[in-house]
């Protein structure tokens, strides 16, 4: 997930430099929408983690 928010970064910052800004836009917040589904399920594993057996 964080691989292709980072992608689309990428795509955003080099469309935005040749000029495609309805590209660029779209791009950037595919981007940020995948940023932030992956930080909720990042938080998520992190809260239901391995308990530890007793």
């Amino acid at each position: 997930m964080l691989n292709y928010a980072l992608a689309f970064l990428l795509i955003a910052i080099i469309a935005g430099v040749l000029g495609f800004g309805v590209v660029a836009g779209t791009a950037a917040l595919f981007a940020r929408v995948l940023f932030l589904i992956f930080l909720v399920l990042f938080v998520v594993s992190l809260l239901r983690g391995k308990k530890p057996s007793a």
